[in-house]
């Protein structure tokens, strides 16, 4: 049960986050629809996390040059997804106030993508490795 209590809660946070970048889009007051491309970075970030768990086995090791490679992708996914709206915001794309919108939106998008590894990345009886 507490399987069920955790994946809803991560459905809740990513709904809230996609509400967040959502109003930076929609609100009347600012009314572009440019940020929509974080979807992108969205869908890209798990993806060489992912990828490394399938190749790598062994995970005893303290560092797996695969591993290593994910994480900083990973990591240059995330940093991507920060940087773009700010850049929006300084050429004058999109409104300040958007940008802050879809910041508060990635830091619960990101924060709920982590949570799913952190919740469903064991091997326990509840997960979604088969």
């Amino acid at each position: 049960m507490a399987g069920i209590k955790a994946l809803i809660s991560l459905s809740f946070g990513g709904a809230i986050g996609l509400m967040f970048l959502m109003l930076g889009c929609a609100l009347p007051v600012y009314d572009k629809y440019w940020p929509l491309f974080l979807l992108f970075f969205y869908i890209l970030a798990p993806i060489p996390y992912c990828i490394s768990r399938r190749i790598i086995d062994d995970t005893d090791s303290a560092s797996n040059a695969c591993k290593e490679l994910a994480l900083f992708l990973t990591t240059g996914i995330v940093v991507s997804a920060f940087g773009l709206p700010i850049i929006f915001a300084r050429a004058d794309v999109i409104a300040w106030g958007a940008c802050a919108l879809v910041l508060t939106g990635n830091v619960v998008i990101f924060a709920t993508i982590l949570g799913f590894f952190l919740v469903f990345g064991t091997n326990d009886d509840f997960s979604w490795q088969q």
